[in-house]
């Protein structure tokens, strides 16, 4: 499997070739083989009329960070599937979405992840997700680095 070398500097490179993450203000914050741990800060551009998170942007934070656990363990992936728990609002200054993968495989990846808003040092559980991926093969057979 295409394993990252170094996954915290690849998955940083990687976040900066993202326009939509460059937009929302994703930052990688931690990763080790099977674990990510991203973060975005709150901006009145990802609300919706309420005021709290908008629920596309939750999901965009646990694909995102799922995504980028699987990569660690085999390479480039796709989502297959997604699903998304919205336990309550996503009010805070920032959010913070720790992913891991539960079971790799040769052509799919299954993960699972937290959200939670973070208000000074104090974090409450907002969303959770799980995600199916599809490993993505190079010309070679192997998963390039995502």
């Amino acid at each position: 499997m295409g394993a990252l070398k170094d996954p915290l500097a690849q998955l940083r490179a990687v976040n900066e070739t993202a326009a939509f993450n460059r937009w929302c203000g994703i930052e990688v914050l931690g990763a080790v083989p099977g674990e990510v741990e991203i973060a975005m800060p709150w901006r009145p551009e990802v609300g919706q009329y309420a005021g709290f998170l908008h629920a596309g942007v939750v999901g965009a934070l646990i694909d995102t960070a799922c995504g980028y656990a699987a990569a660690t363990l085999v390479g480039q992936v796709l989502a297959a599937h997604y699903s998304v728990n919205c336990l309550r609002p996503a009010i805070g200054e920032r959010f913070i979405a720790r992913a891991r993968v539960v079971k790799p495989g040769k052509s799919q990846v299954f993960t699972a992840c937290e959200l939670f808003a973070c208000n000074g040092t104090e974090e409450t559980l907002v969303a959770t997700g799980d995600t199916l991926l599809s490993v993505v093969a190079s010309s070679t057979g192997e998963a390039p680095p995502r």
